[in-house]
């Protein structure tokens, strides 16, 4: 990557996102356990909706069901943003949702790469993960207290030197062929989740866009559960984000959290 210069700090994050419609305050680390951790710990101690977290490497960081993901330094793009958002508890999920969607469509804005999303919430390209999504909530009654959103994106990774957990990934600069910067595709993100989110405020669920671009439906599933594995065909997506899943059997299988992974194509090509 010759004359390639991706480094972040934290000056030049809050130069970038200075007037921002949500970012308010900027945490950056070059190295950290989790964004996520610290962000729950700011909003723990009262900070404030609109603050973003942002690491240069994760030596902690996790995926749905307490995964491990690798991250190392400099290569992905790894933020943890907080709202607090005027929603009821079973509507959580929306956040996530409207994050994935704000992720993907960046992706594409920045590099022309056509972005699938994945149950519930794995960004793919070529059918190979690219990013993941992790949502984390605290409650206050029946009502949100606070949403923090984890988005890991794989920008300028190799994987020549990536752990044997690691499941078939992709990075932009192996699906493109050369290095991305992580600032550019940062503030397209941002400006996607300002946007949607100031939509999902008004309003205007994320639901129905997210379902649409679902790759998992109709699909052919086996979805990896604490309590063990499920097979069948994943039938559709219910508002708060639970997978419905049609076993053998004939019953619809409610899923909230599981490791999907996809086998094969729609029940018609495999008849």
């Amino acid at each position: 990557m010759f004359g390639f210069d991706d480094r972040l700090t934290l000056e030049g994050l809050q130069a970038a996102l200075s007037g921002h419609p949500f970012v308010r305050e900027v945490a950056y680390y070059s190295r950290v356990g989790s964004s996520n951790d610290v962000a729950k710990a700011c909003a723990g101690a009262g900070a404030h909706e609109g603050l973003l977290v942002v690491a240069d490497e994760q030596t902690a960081g996790r995926g749905r069901m307490q995964r491990d993901w690798w991250a190392p330094s400099g290569a992905a793009l790894l933020t943890s943003v907080l709202f607090r958002p005027p929603l009821l508890a079973e509507q959580a999920q929306q956040l996530a949702m409207l994050c994935a969607l704000a992720a993907a469509d960046a992706v594409t804005e920045c590099t022309g790469l056509s972005v699938a999303l994945k149950w519930p919430n794995d960004l793919l390209i070529r059918e190979r993960k690219l990013a993941g999504v992790l949502a984390e909530t605290a409650f206050k009654g029946d009502c949100l207290d606070f949403v923090v959103v984890g988005v890991g994106i794989n920008v300028n990774m190799d994987f020549v030197d990536a752990p044997e957990f690691i499941t078939p990934a992709t990075s932009l600069r192996l699906a493109l062929g050369h290095p991305v910067a992580r600032l550019g595709l940062l503030l397209v993100y941002l400006d996607g989740v300002a946007q949607r989110y100031a939509q999902l405020k008004a309003g205007h669920s994320p639901y129905k866009e997210w379902a649409a671009r679902l790759v998992t439906l109709g699909r052919r599933v086996r979805a990896r559960r604490m309590d063990g594995v499920l097979e069948g065909v994943a039938e559709g997506v219910a508002p708060d984000g639970a997978l419905l899943l049609r076993t053998a059997d004939g019953v619809c299988q409610r899923l909230l959290a599981a490791d999907v992974s996809l086998r094969g194509g729609h029940p018609a090509q495999n008849a």
